[in-house]
This record gives C-alpha cells, structure tokens and sequence, in this order.
C-alpha cells in the first residue's frame, strides 16, 4: 500500500477508481489497497455517497401484491448495485449506485461549505461590529480588539467582512489595509479533470514503463509580454534539442492552430508528426486544454500520447525548464515577442541547439538530434545548423542579426 496517499484527500482518479473497481465485484478491502487507502476510509466513502435511482418498474409477487422494499443485497457490502449483473436490467427494486463524479461534486460542496464557517446570527454580528468600530476609532489593531473584548471570531473573518463591505467601517480606517497589495489568485488546475482521465503523471510513469520507453518530448509554453505573443516550445529528452512556435497569444485555439500548422508543415516533408512526437509530456495550462490537435493526426486519427504533469510540479519535465534557462540567455525575461517572426525564433532556437554541452559529452544537442534523424527532419522543424565558433548566446544575437533585418 503506497503510504504516499495516507493522510490525504481523496481525488477523482481514486473516486473513479473505486466506481471501476466495485463495477468488477471487488472488496472494499482489495479496493483499499489498490488505491492505497484502508478499507473502512473505502466502505465510509461508498455509503457517503450512494445515489439512490427509484425503479420505473412495478413487479409482484406470487400473491399479487407489490414488491417493495429494499433489495436483500444492498442489506451487505458493497451496498450498491454496481457489481450486479441485473443492475442495467429491469428490477422491481429502487437502485443505489456509487458514480465517481456526482461524489466528487459532493465531496467539492462538502469541502467548500466547512471552510466558510460558522456564520454569525443578526445579534452577535451587530454586537461584533460596534465593538470593532469603536476600537478602529481608538486606534486600535484587529488582533488586539478581537482579544480585548473576548469576541470569537477569527481576524481572516474580519477583514474578509471588511472586504465585502459588511462593517460600519471602510478600509480607510485601517492604516495598514490601505498599503496592503491584493493577492494574486491562485491558479488552479486549467485542464478539464475529465479530460486528464488516463492521462495523469502517473498514467505517465505506466505507460512508458510498460512500452519500454526511455526518452519524449517535454512541452511548455515562454512568455514575453503579458498579454502579448509567446513561444511553444518542445524539448526532445533524448538530447535536449528544442523547437519553439510562435503563437500571438496563450490561448487553446492559438495553440491548437500552431501544432496542426507544423504537423501540415511536416506532412509536407513527407514526415509524420506521431513519428517524431510519440508522446508528449506537458503542464496543466489551459493553452493545452485541446488535447485532440496534439493526439490526433491531420485526418482525426490518433498519433500521439499526451500526459500532463501533477499541478505546480514543474519539475517532473526538467529538460524543457532547464532549456529555457539557455533561452532566456538570449532573450531576457520581460522581452517583448511582438515583434519576432517565426524566422527569428527558429533562428534562436537553432543557437540554443548549437550549444555544446557536458551532459552530451561535448556534442550539441543538434549533433545528437541529426544523428537520431536527419536534416530533412531539422529543416521541417525550422532548426539549422550553427557552426560552434558562431554560436552566440547572449542578446547580442537580438542586436547582430535580428535587428538586421
């Protein structure tokens, strides 16, 4: 049993897991130490969230009278119709099905309606709030109020209340609060949960290890100016040559069009882009929300795998971060891209790629990516060849020969 998972919430991978599961007759005890939790956390989350579906269907028995009741196996685990063979057939009884998704939103409502407390009633709130105005007035800081008059609620609550505009008292009574800089929301996972089914990090780690597969490619996407154009990057794990895109903007569509633009390119070539990009290992940002411009060819037939990585773990794809770096040697961050043309990054991605390099034993990665294919392959890419001596890795390449055209 994986310990990794004790402790923890339970995610919709595991909720579907266990809908799969109970579907083949397994054990609450053989579902536990599938998805690494114990059995009864497994039987509790079943029961939690059984979802009661009435039979449209009026049988009798031999005496004519109606059948009710409860069906005699749902008296026993798994408590739920999901293992029975009868359960999709018509059945006089009423029917109770554990479905991953509805207990999943439940589990989401739950979650989100005990992180909001216990509200206050007309009364105590008023009271609370003539107490705080009078020590603001005084000068007083929330903290020292809150102790002083013995009030139990918590100083997140008050400044939360103060925020929607539920005190007597503005934000202007507060020294502090008016120099305070508003958080930056935190992003959430971008891609659709529904879509990374069988495509998480570890659907990942699975899937290479049962094909043997030793190298892939990492993709992510480089900023310039906010709001501005930004470069699709794809990095081969095999010898770290990247390939950059540029797209005008950080959208699914923009995206979307640049990979079936370069997998035109390449059918043009004569080369398909499931033969050169296998599988794809990229982050959860929403410019990557189309999975089927990657997965599927010009014709809609699958070519490719596409995974994504654990949220905020960028450092299950190391090599495109660490290319980036090499990237940002040219262009500094905070420049703009408006002004690149796909010429510019090809360009400045084939000086990145002629960089030698001590973890390729002094080749380049453009050496070892030649030799994995050809050059009728790093043409298509838009990739040429730097002799090492021109190589330039710095913003002077932006000012000789960018600026030059």
């Amino acid at each position: 049993m994986p310990d990794s998972k004790k402790n923890k919430h339970m995610t919709l991978d595991d909720r579907i897991e266990i809908q799969e599961c109970l579907n083949h007759g397994m054990t609450f005890k053989a579902i536990g130490a599938r998805i690494g939790k114990d059995q009864t956390t497994v039987s509790k989350e079943v029961k939690k969230h059984i979802t009661h579906i009435e039979s449209s269907i009026a049988r009798y028995d031999r005496n004519r009278k109606p059948i009710e009741g409860i069906c005699p196996s749902l008296l026993k685990a798994p408590f739920v119709c999901n293992p029975c063979l009868k359960s999709h057939s018509a059945c006089a009884y009423a029917k109770q099905k554990y479905i991953a998704s509805k207990a999943q939103t439940e589990y989401e409502s739950l979650l989100s309606e005990s992180r909001e407390g216990i509200p206050l009633n007309k009364e105590k709130f008023w009271d609370n709030d003539r107490i705080i105005a009078e020590g603001v007035t005084n000068g007083q800081h929330i903290y020292h109020i809150l102790k002083a008059n013995n009030l139990n609620v918590s100083k997140s609550t008050v400044y939360r209340h103060l925020h929607k505009g539920y005190l007597s008292v503005s934000k202007m009574d507060f020294p502090r609060v008016v120099k305070f800089k508003e958080r930056k929301p935190k992003h959430e996972d971008y891609v659709p949960k529904g879509l990374k089914v069988g495509r998480t990090y570890d659907d990942f780690l699975l899937f290479i290890q049962d094909n043997g597969i030793s190298h892939w490619v990492e993709m992510d996407t480089v900023i310039g100016r906010i709001g501005g154009k930004v470069i699709l990057v794809f990095t081969f794990t095999c010898c770290n040559f990247s390939v950059g895109i540029l797209l005008n903007n950080k959208t699914a569509a923009e995206t979307s069009s640049g990979v079936i633009a370069l997998k035109a390119s390449l059918s043009n070539n004569n080369l398909r882009f499931g033969d050169i990009f296998p599988v794809i290992l990229t982050d959860n940002g929403s410019e990557f929300s189309d999975i089927f411009s990657f997965i599927n060819d010009l014709e809609g037939v699958k070519e490719s795998e596409l995974f994504f990585c654990d949220p905020f773990h960028s450092s299950q794809k190391p090599r495109v971060e660490k290319n980036h770096t090499l990237f940002r040697d040219i262009v500094p961050k905070g420049t703009s891209f408006d002004d690149f043309t796909q010429q510019d990054v090809n360009l400045i991605f084939s000086h990145v790629n002629g960089v030698k390099r001590n973890s390729l034993n002094g080749k380049s990665a453009y050496d070892i990516f030649l030799f994995t294919y050809d050059e009728i392959t790093t043409d298509a890419l838009g990739i040429s060849f730097i002799p090492p001596k021109e190589v330039i890795q710095s913003p002077l390449l932006l000012d000789r020969t960018l600026k030059a055209f």
